[in-house]
């Protein structure tokens, strides 16, 4: 990797530490408010049940309606972990094995088609377009164009640019777009966890 794309990519990287540092920063300024009532369950057993068996896909009633949609969005992350991975071993690319080097491709290339048709799906069907923003649009439209020069790269170096440049934007991104939603999918999994399981509606038998 030549050092001026390096020098682009470690200052994007600084950029998305910082935003999210500030946003973390502000998010935690919020008050907490511990619950008054007494206990009728496990915090902890709720907590548990919101990263393991919460997350499947028959434990919400939209995602078994929308069985597709999930499967599609898991692709979707999925593919974003292997393109941040493949953007962090860019500069040692000659030397990585072939299993990883055609794992890590197929698995951007599945993420960036998992990502064109999730924004195909945004344009086109009618209630996803209601509630679909301008941000919503340009940060899955940003990240499947990232995930699509990552597998065109790691095929053919000659698509490098393209891909760190696309890969130094999506890093600037993270705090700025949607993209951010990273950031707080696990609070927001924590917090379920610990209120709906204090309170026995998950994780374990309620207490009469």
């Amino acid at each position: 990797m030549p050092a001026t794309w390096a020098a682009l990519l470690v200052a994007a990287a600084l950029v998305a530490v910082g935003g999210v540092a500030i946003r973390l920063r502000v998010f935690l300024r919020y008050p907490w408010r511990p619950e008054q009532a007494p206990a009728r369950g496990s915090a902890a057993a709720g907590v548990r049940y919101a990263f393991t068996a919460g997350m499947a896909p028959w434990a919400k009633e939209s995602t078994r309606i929308h069985l597709p949609a999930y499967l599609r969005g898991i692709v979707l992350h999925t593919g974003i972990g292997a393109g941040f991975l493949a953007l962090l071993f860019a500069p040692w690319q000659a030397v990585v094995p072939a299993v990883v080097r055609w794992t890590l491709v197929g698995s951007v290339l599945l993420g960036a088609l998992a990502g064109w048709l999730g924004l195909a799906a945004r344009l086109t069907e009618r209630h996803l377009r209601a509630v679909s923003t301008p941000d919503d649009l340009f940060s899955v439209a940003l990240v499947s164009a990232f995930l699509t020069a990552a597998a065109a790269a790691w095929w053919d170096a000659r698509w490098g640019p393209a891909f760190y440049l696309l890969g130094a934007a999506t890093l600037v991104a993270v705090p700025l777009t949607k993209i951010r939603h990273c950031i707080y999918f696990g609070f927001s999994r924590y917090y379920f966890g610990l209120f709906y399981g204090r309170r026995g509606v998950i994780g374990g038998v309620q207490h009469e």
